[in-house]
């Protein structure tokens, strides 16, 4: 097994996984279970972690000596399940004996710069994804069709956000307005059967489908305090989608004199 004894403190070595884990999507029992595993494998005594949404406080016993650390706040990230994965790997590797502790906090640092999608790729998958769903939702081809173009028009604006340092709740809002704004000018330009299909389509990718899962799992685990803040992030972030939505087609629909009905 790996000493503890490696100048690099196993107790840091924790920490920074759990945090990696923590900003990139993962649940509460994921972060605290493989933080406690970390310490267990180097011998760390003592040691206690409490893990909330965005804070993580950790101590333990070290070489004889007692070390705490916390972070008062971590930032939630988009979700990158490539990063969480990696960070599982090697906790199984570090279980097995397989890595030192400065071997392991080399590999961490390459963990955390892991990149997103390149954009093209994103704008790819973001126009195919929202135009099969405008398809399975009911919408005609035509439908899809018009769904791709919003699709590609939603992803190039959350890059757009993403890069100005936008609020979630704000991006999100803007968002779901300017797909909105482009599907009805597509549909009362004569694109499109269904409006209503397009609408659902373009906004897929908006959908905080995973924080929602997430949220439910943490209150399976007993953490109901970390579940309540991502279910409640879930809502409000829903709650800017619709009121984005609601708002254009209101709009579009009294300038229109009710055209998109």
């Amino acid at each position: 097994m790996p000493s503890s004894s490696s100048p690099v403190s196993v107790l840091e070595l924790a920490f920074r996984m759990g945090e990696t884990l923590l900003e990139n999507g993962a649940e509460i029992s994921r972060v605290q279970e493989t933080m406690e595993r970390i310490a267990q494998a180097y011998h760390v005594e003592a040691f206690n972690v409490y893990v909330l949404t965005n804070a993580i406080f950790a101590s333990g016993v070290e070489d004889g000596i007692q070390h705490s650390v916390k972070m008062q706040y971590i930032p939630s990230t988009s979700t990158h399940l490539g990063r969480i994965s990696a960070v599982n790997q090697l906790s199984r590797e570090i279980v097995q004996g397989d890595r030192q502790v400065a071997e392991a906090f080399a590999r961490l640092e390459e963990i955390r710069v892991l990149p997103y999608s390149r954009l093209p790729a994103a704008v790819l998958c973001c126009a195919v994804g929202s135009a099969s769903f405008s398809y399975l939702f009911g919408g005609s081809w035509v439908d899809a069709a018009v769904a791709f173009f919003c699709g590609i028009a939603l992803e190039l604006f959350m890059s757009f956000a993403s890069h100005r340092k936008m609020s979630k709740f704000l991006s999100n809002l803007s968002a779901s307005a300017l797909v909105t704004l482009c599907g009805c000018a597509m549909f009362l330009l004569g694109f499109g059967d269904n409006m209503d299909k397009i609408i659902i389509g373009s906004i897929i990718r908006l959908v905080p489908g995973v924080a929602l899962t997430t949220s439910i799992r943490d209150f399976f685990h007993g953490d109901y305090l970390s579940g309540a803040i991502r279910m409640l992030d879930a809502f409000l972030v829903g709650g800017c989608i619709a009121v984005g939505v609601g708002f254009v087609v209101r709009a579009v629909s009294t300038l229109t004199g009710g055209a998109l009905l």
